[in-house]
């Protein structure tokens, strides 16, 4: 498995658009072959980052969501609310994943 985090920096004023569009491209990653696990978070004591860290079965998995419909189709209004681009996205192998 692999996770990959990116960070993002919203448009003041442009969260509750910027959480619209992720919240539909999140609820189509979940029907995707190979997602296992996604959590949008906001950092205490800055309203307008996020970071987005998805599991997936493997690099190709996720690949294949961003060629997808609702990806593309939701790119135009994350791209418009967000500050400066979506951020470098980061990979790590994990190595150990517990749930309760």
């Amino acid at each position: 498995m692999m996770t990959v985090i990116t960070e993002t920096k919203v448009k003041a004023g442009r969260e509750a658009a910027w959480d619209a569009a992720y919240h539909e491209r999140a609820a189509d990653a979940r029907k995707q072959d190979g997602w296992v696990d996604l959590h949008l978070l906001v950092p205490e004591g800055d309203p307008t980052a996020r970071v987005v860290v998805g599991t997936w079965r493997d690099k190709q998995a996720w690949q294949r969501w961003h060629q997808t419909e609702t990806f593309q189709r939701t790119r135009e209004a994350l791209d418009a609310a967000s500050d400066g681009g979506s951020g470098e996205d980061r990979w790590y192998e994990v190595v150990e994943q517990k749930s309760s």
